[in-house]
């Protein structure tokens, strides 16, 4: 998972702000005009509609959350719920946003932190290393666990529905980064008869305790929603034995999941990323396609 070690070797590799800005950029192209013609290891994407996108703000049990709503310009849209990583809001999120609504999904970017703060609070992955950014944000994150995003997960849901541009008979998707990866199965548990796809990239924690009834692998029973688990090479490598328990626990709790390696380490889909492989997000990317494409 992302943790403070992988940091330091980051920094120490002299990862610096240009080149977190060519990624970035290289997102935004790629936000503003898919349906171009694909180069070997893109995604074939159909034609972006016209989007149209605002900041917004909705009650939660906890406080009022602020979030980023993007969505095509017209027409009612399946709603995706969309967890960010542990840099939160900015601009490489909002442009993934853009680039999964122009091909016809309402998709909320969530403020995990709202409990805390409002807003973005690191323009991007450089910026959050040069903040010391684990510090930071640790007592925000601690706040996050599975009662708290599942309160939160009801209330996205809700103000999602209430929406002209959601189409509420069709299944609401979610989808989330690293720490959000787990968010995204609590969030599944939580609204069973709403959220029907969750997909998690180079997500943390998925696996905690074998006996911990909160362990995300442990909720997949109370939920109705099929599951895109994709892992990063080197957490693979740190616990070979998450992906099989995992994919055990589906099977028992017989909910359809496709729970596989890829060819990038941590951080890999995320375009601000140090260790952003452009050719392994777009095969995320196309899966995460396909997994909204067939349930919502």
């Amino acid at each position: 998972m992302c943790d403070e070690a992988k940091l330091k070797v980051w920094a120490r590799d002299a990862i610096n702000r240009r080149q977190f800005g060519v990624l970035a950029g290289a997102a935004a192209v790629a936000a503003c005009a898919p349906g171009e013609e694909a180069g070997e290891g893109e995604v074939a994407e159909a034609p972006a509609l016209d989007i149209t996108e605002r900041s917004v703000t909705f009650d939660t049990a906890d406080g009022t959350m602020d979030a980023f709503f993007v969505h095509p310009a017209s027409g009612a849209h399946p709603g995706v719920i969309f967890w960010p990583d542990i840099a939160s809001l900015r601009e490489a999120k909002r442009n993934m946003a853009r680039r999964l609504a122009g091909q016809g999904y309402s998709v909320l970017v969530l403020n995990p932190y709202y409990r805390d703060v409002a807003g973005e609070q690191f323009a991007d992955f450089a910026a959050f290393i040069e903040a010391d950014g684990f510090q930071k944000v640790r007592p925000w994150r601690d706040k996050l666990d599975a009662d708290a995003i599942q309160r939160d997960a009801g209330a996205a849901v809700v103000w999602l529905d209430g929406q002209d541009a959601v189409d509420s008979d069709r299944g609401i998707g979610t989808q989330g980064y690293c720490m959000g990866g787990p968010f995204t199965v609590w969030s599944s548990a939580a609204v069973p008869s709403r959220i029907k796809a969750a997909a998690s990239f180079h997500g943390g924690g998925l696996v905690r305790e074998e006996d911990d009834p909160n362990s995300p692998h442990n909720m997949l029973d109370q939920a109705d929603a099929t599951y895109l688990i994709a892992i990063a090479r080197d957490d693979h490598e740190e616990a070979p034995d998450h992906k099989l328990l995992f994919a055990k626990a589906a099977g028992r709790a017989a909910r359809p999941a496709n729970v596989d390696v890829y060819d990038g380490d941590h951080g890999w889909t995320v375009p601000d990323s140090p260790a952003y492989a452009e050719a392994a997000a777009e095969q995320a990317y196309a899966d995460l396609l396909k997994l909204y494409s067939e349930n919502l």
